[in-house]
């Protein structure tokens, strides 16, 4: 076990085998804040580095405010990076100018929202938006073909019988069916990466384990990769081939998802892990304590942004940002004092399933 800090390239690069779909070098996005005799910068994604395979579903997890959501939109082109450089399939997105190559992009890499209340038109049917879609992205198809295949889209989803969920308007179809509508639309246009953000979080404890099903069946047999942007560990590790932790701006942790459950070496992990409630563990037990102070993110100091609420950080953690280093098999951690921290039994229970 090495604790050589590698190159980020090389970071990124042993984190999946195979045929790499999507890589995010440097990936940072920063906004200006405050009026003119104020001005700040917030700091929501800074030098990330991030690999998603070919048939592979990633989870990228964190708390709220971590940076996921800005990851997603970064990746979708919605914004554009303050730095750093996004490939998709053997190409810059830096090399799209014209509008055709920015909307073929999006093609392949559609997003799903968080809320499937209002990520659908309420005052179309569901014909429309799966029509209009087609219609955009694949302009081969005539009317008759169009119809067919959306139909044949639902039917992929899980709602049928097609033809009669094409004539119902969203307000008679469950939140749980809604969502299926928008990973069909997403589907629509024949993508090869799918950006889940929060795509189970509204929706009933009972009703989440369908849509983990579906995105597990789309990357087995529709040649789909995804991004799955949670909080939920559990669920992550029901459906993720892969797991990426996010704190404050800053990718900490990732790698093989029952590898990072069953041995944790960043101290936000394991207290991801530990927040898992369990009636047996008292709040004293968990990794940061009793929580310490929020992370700073505008205009931020040098050092690790978790050291505040880490009770293993030491003097370099105040001056120096770590850098990812390989500690496992496919295994990359940014953290001065990994592996030698404690290990939390939490993670444990996730393994098991009791965090349901």
């Amino acid at each position: 076990m090495s604790d050589d800090v590698l190159t980020k390239d090389v970071a990124a690069e042993a984190v999946v085998p195979g045929d790499v779909l999507l890589k995010a070098s440097g990936l940072t996005r920063h906004f200006q804040i405050g009026g003119a005799f104020s001005r700040r910068t917030l700091h929501a994604v800074d030098d990330a580095e991030l690999v998603i395979g070919r048939n592979e579903i990633v989870a990228l997890a964190g708390e709220s405010g971590s940076g996921k959501s800005t990851v997603a939109r970064l990746l979708a082109m919605v914004y554009k990076p303050t730095a750093g450089e996004i490939v998709f399939d053997g190409r810059p997105l830096s090399e799209l100018r014209s509008r055709k190559d920015m909307l073929a992009y999006r093609s392949q890499a559609p997003m799903v929202f968080q809320d499937p209340f209002s990520s659908i038109n309420p005052v179309y049917k569901v014909s429309h938006g799966l029509l209009r879609t087609l219609k955009l992205h694949r302009p081969e198809l005539d009317k008759t073909a169009r119809t067919a295949e959306a139909e044949r889209l639902l039917t992929v989803v899980g709602l049928t019988p097609a033809a009669t969920v094409m004539e119902k308007y969203p307000y008679e179809m469950s939140g749980g069916q809604r969502q299926r509508i928008g990973f069909a639309q997403a589907l629509a246009s024949n993508p090869k990466l799918i950006i889940a953000d929060e795509p189970v979080s509204m929706l009933d404890v009972s009703i989440r384990i369908g849509l983990l099903n579906l995105m597990a069946e789309l990357r087995d047999h529709s040649d789909v990769s995804f991004l799955y942007i949670t909080h939920d560990l559990a669920s992550a590790r029901y459906a993720a081939d892969r797991l990426v932790v996010m704190y404050a701006g800053h990718i900490v942790e990732q790698g093989p998802i029952e590898d990072i459950l069953a041995d944790p070496l960043h101290p936000y992990t394991q207290l991801l892990l530990a927040t898992v409630p369990d009636p047996r563990a008292p709040l004293a037990e968990l990794a940061g304590g009793d929580g310490g102070e929020p992370p700073k993110v505008v205009d931020p100091a040098p050092g690790c942004r978790f050291r505040a609420r880490c009770r293993f950080a030491v003097e370099r953690c105040e001056t120096e940002t770590p850098a990812l280093r390989l500690l496992g098999d496919r295994h990359t951690v940014a953290c001065h004092v990994a592996p030698d921290i404690p290990k939390q039994e939490s993670s444990e229970r996730v393994l098991r399933g009791e965090s349901e």
